[in-house]
């Protein structure tokens, strides 16, 4: 643990190296804190710091670098962090009207969340069981063609082309219509009942046809990636290629995500990440629910010298505000 005064030189150090890129000296530290102590105090402590592992030099005549050390340091002494007004009335604005399916509002989300702060965004689409079934519906295009529907309490729809071995009319396709309604709506996809037979050869095969095709697809872990042109703010040209093939491997990320969750973590700095192609980037991570369950995961991926009370508060207002979203439908 610091003491009061090294923690302030430490939160100088980052956030002044933060928004200038540039190894930070003890005039710089002077400037930008109230400690009343001499310039002598300060370069001091920043030594100490740079014993202690928080801080490097570059060069022995230049300023202080932070590592990862102290960057958690300092990510763990941010307090609740807030957006501004602008910024959460933009939020606000966004979902409130923003009116189109689910793919579409996670895919304009992230490229929301990417411009609010800069950096590469992630948003991983809702677990398709953890929703319930709102309503199916079959809809006839063709004799032997059927369109089912399916609306999910998260507001995700999905349609799947049904080919049949029956000619089909208007009356067969409403009793399907029913059964399948009732084996399905108000469970999850996964947890869809046995429908009873209705007595009707071809209902009963159009609707177990309908019902393979609904629940053998598989929504989960899509995932919707925002600021792709922010990517070279990483600098380094290898590290660049590098975080764009990743970014291009979806289970990965995914599972990256999720773990960093699971770990029990918001923000994972540099090694912490697990992933060595991201030795020098860090995540921010959120979940968002629907109806009280946690339906996907939302994240931020920029490089170590990020903005994290801001981007910590970018990603708590836009996951609660699309975690409601959902929640209305």
């Amino acid at each position: 643990m610091l003491d009061d005064r090294k923690m302030a030189i430490l939160r100088a150090v980052v956030e002044t190296y933060i928004e200038t890129a540039e190894p930070v000296g003890s005039s710089a530290v002077s400037e930008v804190t109230a400690l009343e102590v001499s310039s002598a105090t300060i370069r001091n402590e920043l030594v100490q710091l740079d014993q202690q592992g928080y801080l490097t030099q570059p060069h022995t005549s230049a300023g202080r670098v932070p590592t990862d050390k102290a960057y958690r340091a300092f990510v763990d002494d941010i307090d609740e962090p807030g957006l501004g007004r602008s910024e959460t009335e933009r939020v606000r604005d966004f979902f409130d009207h923003t009116h189109v399916e689910i793919e579409e509002m996670l895919d304009r989300t992230s490229r929301l969340l990417s411009e609010m702060t800069g950096v590469a965004s992630v948003v991983v689409a809702p677990d398709r069981d953890q929703a319930t079934v709102k309503s199916v519906q079959l809809v006839q295009l063709a004799p032997l063609l059927v369109l089912a529907v399916m609306v999910l309490s998260d507001g995700t729809v999905e349609k799947s082309a049904v080919d049949t071995v029956d000619e089909l009319d208007e009356v067969t396709v409403a009793m399907a219509n029913g059964h399948l309604t009732a084996a399905m709506v108000g469970r999850s996809v996964s947890n869809a009942a046995k429908p009873l037979s209705s007595g009707n050869d071809a209902a009963d095969r159009l609707v177990e046809a309908a019902r393979a095709v609904l629940t053998s697809q598989d929504t989960t872990g899509d995932m919707y990636v925002g600021g792709l042109s922010s990517v070279p703010g990483f600098g380094e040209v290898d590290t660049m290629r590098e975080v764009l093939s990743l970014l291009e491997k979806q289970l990965v990320v995914v599972t990256l995500l999720r773990d960093v969750m699971d770990r029990g973590m918001s923000v994972a700095i540099g090694n912490e990440t697990g992933v060595d192609p991201l030795a020098d980037c860090s995540l921010v991570v959120a979940p968002y629910s629907a109806e009280g369950s946690q339906s996907g995961t939302i994240g931020l991926l920029g490089p170590t010298r990020m903005n994290y009370p801001h981007a910590m508060a970018a990603v708590a207002m836009v996951s609660q505000s699309l975690g409601k979203r959902l929640s209305e439908g």
